[in-house]
């Protein structure tokens, strides 16, 4: 169950219009890291969780926390808008040469699809997908995509913290960086945690080290120009897994044969000279049922 409070986590109020900031501010909302990301992909971990206990809590917490960071957002992009009508927009986004070719102002369809409101939608107007989240059941694999998550966030955050000089937008980004800031080191703590309970490792799955193929699980192939690469402490020593040791290879050669695709299926009409013999059976999306075969055997 989810209630809703009609307040704000945090004041989200500007000085004045501002249609372009607008739509730059979009991208924390519905961009691939945005804050209709963050929220989904813990709710969905959260609901994933096989743990009663303080992980799932903890998904949840924060999981509830970027819902309303969502709504902070998508109040103060209404805000933005508010008295600043395309008319007036267009004038005011070509002052700047780069900004009026780049930009054009604000997006068309916060006035035609939203009237004068937020969309779920990134900075071009790209709507959000589902696809940005990572909810894979795996707490160790999910904790470590939930801190590139909140890095990223906090990152454009920064970025759009230095595009406005309005007082009450910088405000509501201040506390923005703050909770980006805990819940990095949150999910960095909760991955400690998740090796210290003896629940995770290091590598996800913590599985099939006896099935893989060992010896290729300690070179770094030096494969583009530069050989500085073996200066890191990735280059020797033991691995962070405690399995393995590191190593560098120069001049690794290929282990596979040649790289090329069996003879195509006449059907599929790829362009072809026979050298490699017929097909052995035919490609996907051309088999024939039973009665197809016979009829091609009388005919």
């Amino acid at each position: 169950m989810f209630r809703h409070t009609r307040h704000l986590q945090f004041e989200a109020k500007p000085e004045r219009p501002d249609p372009v900031y607008a739509r730059k501010l979009q991208e924390l909302i519905g961009g691939a890291f945005g804050e209709m990301t963050v929220t989904m992909q813990y709710l969905f971990q959260g609901w994933n969780c096989r743990m009663p206990g303080k992980y799932k809590d903890l998904i949840m917490d924060i999981a509830t926390e970027e819902i309303g960071h969502v709504e902070m957002l998508a109040t103060m992009v209404a805000r933005l808008l508010e008295g600043a009508p395309a008319t007036a927009v267009t004038k005011m986004a070509t002052m700047d040469p780069v900004v009026g070719a780049v930009l054009g102002g604000m997006d068309p369809q916060q006035a035609i699809v939203a009237g004068g409101g937020p969309l779920p939608a990134d900075s071009n107007g790209y709507p959000w997908n589902g696809r940005y989240i990572v909810a894979s059941g795996n707490l160790l694999a999910d904790f470590r995509a939930n801190v590139a998550a909140e890095a990223h966030g906090r990152l454009q955050t920064a970025r759009l913290y230095h595009m406005t000089d309005d007082p009450g937008v910088k405000d509501m980004l201040k506390f923005n960086l703050a909770r980006d800031t805990l819940h990095q080191n949150l999910w960095l703590k909760a991955i400690e945690e998740l090796q210290s309970d003896g629940l995770e490792d290091v590598v996800v799955p913590d599985d099939l080290f006896d099935e893989e193929h060992a010896e290729h699980a300690e070179t770094i192939w030096d494969l583009s120009d530069g050989i500085e690469a073996q200066a890191g402490g990735w280059a020797s020593g033991p691995q962070p897994g405690g399995r393995h040791q590191f190593g560098y290879l120069l001049n690794p050669e290929p282990l596979g044969g040649l790289a090329q695709a069996p003879p195509p299926d006449p059907k599929l009409y790829d362009t072809y000279d026979g050298s490699m013999g017929e097909p052995q059976s035919p490609a996907l999306g051309t088999e024939v049922g039973p009665m197809d075969k016979l009829k091609d055997k009388f005919t």
